[in-house]
Formats: C-alpha cells, structure tokens, sequence
C-alpha cells in the first residue's frame, strides 16, 4: 500500500479524478480524520472536508508507476 496526499479542491477536479482511478482494478481509499471512504465513490468523496489536502492510500503493487502517473496532477507534496 501506498499512501499520498491528493487535493481535489473543485468539483471539475473531483470529477475527473474519480474518472481517472476508476480505470484502474485495484482499490482506493480516501482518509480525512476518521472518515475513510472508497475513492471511486464521488458522493462519498463529497462528503468529506476538501479545503485542505487528504490521504489516499493505494492498494495496488504491481500498477502503481501507472496510477501514480495518472493522479500527479492531483498529488501535492
């Protein structure tokens, strides 16, 4: 597993980064606070505070090069 951290500070955003993982057969999960909800999921991630950074946590091994190509206009350090 890996874990980085995403911001997805608009609905456009939201919307193409649920576009983007769903190409991809492993699971992801978004962390904020206690809250951990499935990543594909855009009313779950909807629900979540967005106005800062969060953690998603990729269960991929053998993909992952590929899906972090596909998310680092996403992924801020």
């Amino acid at each position: 597993m890996k874990t980085v951290k995403i911001s997805l500070n608009s609905i456009d955003k939201v919307k193409a980064f649920v576009n983007e993982i769903t190409k991809f057969d492993s699971d992801f999960d978004l962390v904020s606070g206690r809250y951990v909800i499935d990543a594909k999921s855009i009313m779950g991630i909807f629900s979540l505070d967005l106005s800062k950074p969060i953690d998603l946590n990729i269960h991929a091994q053998d993909s992952l090069d590929q899906i972090l190509a596909a998310l680092a206009p996403y992924i801020v350090e």
